[in-house]
């Protein structure tokens, strides 16, 4: 990619963000039209969780595949068809008849985006090359999911009142359209120096395990435990089958050597955790706003200001943290801030008074805008920069896959705890085992925080780079 003007790195920045909150906005909208799509459309709980599930499912199978792509074909073109795949795919979701079809309208909105956010990362790694200037663009990237959560309820809340909740995704077209014509106007091509080979079978069970893992979590209350047992062994036997095939390729979808990196593996679990918390606290949060306190669309899009504000204002400070002073005070502000608020809820009860929940909603909102840049600049910036797009897609994968197992974990519980009885008597006793959950994931962001950023774990991430380079050298002698 060529060096590009201050100017010109900005406005790089600026189209990838427009990608950003487009993918963050249609699932923060999504959330507040729940109980109003769960009316028309005559849903149940694990269909509430579908509509969700299937889109950061497809996104988690599929991010790899699309980084490694972009840095084989070019970031620009497989950017540009993303937009383009996501904006056809909102306009279909938006005239959706049925479950069903809403669901597998959402699956192709997917495909559009993953080819956004990992290649959007990778972009903007090649673009900003200074390492401050890096961890302040990620920043900037982070502080763009908190805008998505503070405008998505109230624009959702707003759209599903006066509208329905068909036009939700109508935001995406306007948004999506022009991303893409500055995308084509002002946005370089670039590529890996080496391009990588596909790799079809591990995209396949990558696919196996996520989507098999998923199933069996959300139909199991409502199937049983023997109806998803295969489902469950599909899912054990395609990671046992990544573990022994992706070593053998030379060029894996996996590069499973990242992993020997402490701060990579650390950020990866960092994601999963705080990602499965964000997908679980939104949806119990939605339903309890909604379904329990009586609440229309829009003042529980108020409601949720409290949360996404701070998200909005921590985020940027985070990548100034990051960096100023590493990942470490960041990740642990993160972990103690989810930790505490998940415990309100859990321990407290706090959704039972406005007290609690607006201090549970703001101990969360201020965790989670710790928590992204963070991650981010931790996965993409040990690693060679030709194989960012890869490292940026792992990050991505985690994100979803993290979001995905939290709608599913914590929708399957309040499931089982709710039975047939309605949700206004028996919700908020049915909720406690999830809330306890998003504790363990806290505590999980908090351990792996401090575990992953000291001394010891640089030393592993300078020695897998190192190993990663060297390989390249050998790759490129042989070719």
């Amino acid at each position: 990619m060529p060096e590009l003007s201050p100017r010109r790195r900005l406005l790089v920045l600026a189209i990838c963000c427009m990608s950003l909150l487009i993918v963050s906005l249609d699932n923060t909208v999504l959330n507040v039209a729940l109980p109003s799509m769960q009316d028309d459309l005559d849903a149940t709980t694990s269909g509430l969780q579908w509509t969700i599930d299937a889109y950061t499912l497809v996104l988690a199978s599929l991010l790899m595949l699309a980084g490694s792509t972009a840095d084989r074909i070019g970031r620009k073109r497989v950017f540009m068809a993303g937009l383009i795949v996501f904006t056809i795919g909102s306009a279909l979701c938006s005239v959706a008849p049925d479950l069903d079809t809403l669901v597998i309208f959402r699956m192709v909105q997917a495909v559009g985006g993953s080819m956004l956010n990992p290649v959007a990362m990778s972009i903007i790694t090649n673009t900003f090359t200074d390492p401050r200037e890096r961890a302040r663009a990620i920043g900037v990237w982070g502080a763009v999911v908190g805008i998505s959560m503070a405008a998505g309820p109230l624009v959702g809340g707003l759209l599903v009142e006066s509208v329905g909740w068909r036009a939700i995704f109508w935001i995406n077209l306007p948004v999506g359209l022009a991303a893409l014509l500055l995308t084509f106007r002002y946005v370089p091509e670039s590529r890996a120096a080496k391009a990588r080979r596909a790799d079809p079978l591990g995209q396949l069970l990558v696919i196996l395990l996520f989507g098999g893992l998923t199933y069996a979590i959300i139909e199991a209350p409502a199937a049983g435990l023997a109806a998803v047992l295969p489902f469950a062994a599909v899912a054990a036997a395609a990671l046992l089958g990544l573990l022994v095939y992706e070593p053998r390729r030379t060029e894996p979808l996996i590069d499973l050597r990242f992993f020997r990196s402490a701060p990579f593996s650390g950020a990866t679990v960092i994601a999963i955790a705080a990602f499965a918390a964000l997908g679980g606290f939104l949806f119990l949060s939605t339903l309890y706003l909604q379904n329990v306190r009586g609440l229309d669309a829009l003042h529980a899009g108020l409601w949720m200001l409290p949360m996404a504000v701070p998200t909005f204002l921590c985020a940027p400070l985070s990548g100034r943290l990051v960096g100023s002073r590493g990942p470490r005070l960041p990740l642990l502000l993160a972990g103690v801030a989810m930790t505490a608020s998940a415990v309100l809820f859990a321990a407290f009860e706090a959704e039972t008074s406005n007290a609690g929940l607006l201090t549970g909603y703001v101990l969360f909102g201020v965790g989670f805008g710790m928590v992204n840049a963070p991650i981010t600049n931790t996965a993409v910036s040990g690693m060679p920069r030709a194989q960012a797009g890869v490292a940026a897609a792992v990050a991505s994968t985690s994100r979803q896959l993290g979001q995905t197992l939290g709608v599913a974990v914590v929708g399957a519980v309040l499931a089982a705890g709710i039975g047939s009885a309605g949700y206004r008597d028996t919700f908020v006793s049915a909720a406690v085992p999830g809330w306890w959950i998003l504790v363990g994931c806290g505590a999980a962001v908090l351990v792996l925080g401090l575990l992953t950023t000291g001394p010891w774990a640089r030393r592993t991430a300078e020695h897998t780079a190192a190993r990663l380079e060297a390989g390249e050298v050998r790759e490129a002698v042989r070719g």
